[in-house]
């Protein structure tokens, strides 16, 4: 089964693909969408709209796990961010895969079996997971792929 998880954003939104075969986590691809401050947020939200749709086209994730937007010191930032999110969910559900949405607490649960995890930790234990060299670069592709084993490892109830 092919997995997508998502670190929603407006500058970078980190992705990572992982299929699950198995029982066993095989890396496939990881990377950032980013948008221009330059551009009006209308803009950068149809870029990230035909970007993340291109990725969905390409790997046909049959689930979708979504980081849920937790804190943000910053209220506009936290805004804009929801916009993100709400353009990652509508593409998500058009792509009639499940979507999975998870806190940072509980991704953090999920790779390390402690809630209050570091960010290093969180990505050890991604490369430990599958396999890599690694660390996956940049962070927010990271962060992606770690919701995405959280997705496929985690039972679910909304």
């Amino acid at each position: 089964m092919t997995i997508l998880g998502i670190d929603p954003g407006i500058a970078d939104t980190g992705y990572g693909i992982i299929e699950k075969k198995s029982g066993k986590f095989i890396f496939v691809e990881c990377g950032t969408i980013k948008t221009s401050s330059k551009q009006e947020l209308p803009q950068r939200l149809e870029n990230l709209y035909k970007d993340l749709t291109t990725i969905i086209k390409k790997y046909k994730p049959k689930q979708i796990g979504v980081e849920e937007l937790f804190f943000a010191k910053n209220a506009k930032t936290a805004i804009t961010v929801s916009h993100a999110r709400g353009v990652i969910l509508l593409v998500a559900k058009q792509a009639k895969a499940e979507i999975r949405e998870f806190t940072p607490l509980q991704i953090k649960q999920a790779l390390t079996g402690y809630g209050r995890a570091e960010k290093n930790q969180i990505q050890q234990m991604v490369k430990t997971i599958l396999n890599l060299d690694k660390i996956p670069k940049p962070d927010d592709a990271a962060d992606a792929l770690a919701i995405a084993i959280c997705s496929a490892q985690t039972k679910y109830v909304k």
